[in-house]
């Protein structure tokens, strides 16, 4: 009741594509600042939304994106310019002000989507449910979603001993190393979604 083989593929594929050690860099930027019993609330909060939008797509992806009239390579340089506008705050210190960074829940827009569930773990998994046509297959495909969830989870929970070695000056750091990440994976995924209309036309 188990497909190995399927597991190991859609973790995989996952693990690169949702990158639990870089996203490190970028949920110390943006949750710096805050008490460590928020951090960790925040941690959980990313997870369980990314979690949610995951499992939504995986389930209705295809009638929701066709309901809607979306493409693939829209929804991807949708999530690459939010990214961006992201990146250019973390890179130009906006975010370290009061009214950015503790007013707003950044576990639910950029951490939990589009960072975790950005349209390559969505395209991934809505690709993954279709193809699994038996039980074990289905149960592989929705283990192996689960299993990269808690390994987000314990990599970002357990980040915030970083902060503690590194103090403000480290964040601060921190913060515009995430930017210039950030910066990069958005302009990438802008560039791989117009790649795909430009092949579709």
């Amino acid at each position: 009741m188990f497909d190995v083989a399927v597991f190991g593929s859609l973790f995989l594929t996952l693990f690169v594509i949702m990158d639990p050690p870089g996203i490190t860099p970028i949920f110390l930027a943006l949750t710096g600042g805050r008490p460590a019993r928020v951090q960790k609330r925040m941690a959980l909060q990313a997870v369980c939304v990314a979690g949610a939008v995951i499992t939504v797509f995986g389930l209705l992806g295809h009638q929701i994106l066709n309901y809607l009239h979306v493409s693939v390579p829209a929804l991807m340089i949708a999530g690459g310019l939010l990214l961006l506008l992201i990146a250019l705050d973390l890179l130009t210190g906006k975010s370290d002000e009061p009214k950015q960074t503790k007013d707003v829940n950044v576990a639910l827009v950029p951490l939990g989507m589009p960072l975790l569930a950005g349209p390559g773990a969505i395209v991934s998994v809505i690709l993954a449910v279709q193809k699994a046509d038996s039980v074990a297959t289905q149960v592989s495909v929705w283990s192996a979603i689960l299993a990269i969830h808690i390994v987000l989870w314990l990599v970002m929970r357990y980040s915030l001993l970083i902060i503690r070695v590194i103090k403000d000056g480290g964040v601060v750091l921190v913060t515009r190393l995430a930017g210039m990440m950030l910066s990069a994976i958005a302009v990438q995924q802008i560039i791989n979604g117009v790649t795909q209309v430009i092949r579709g036309a």
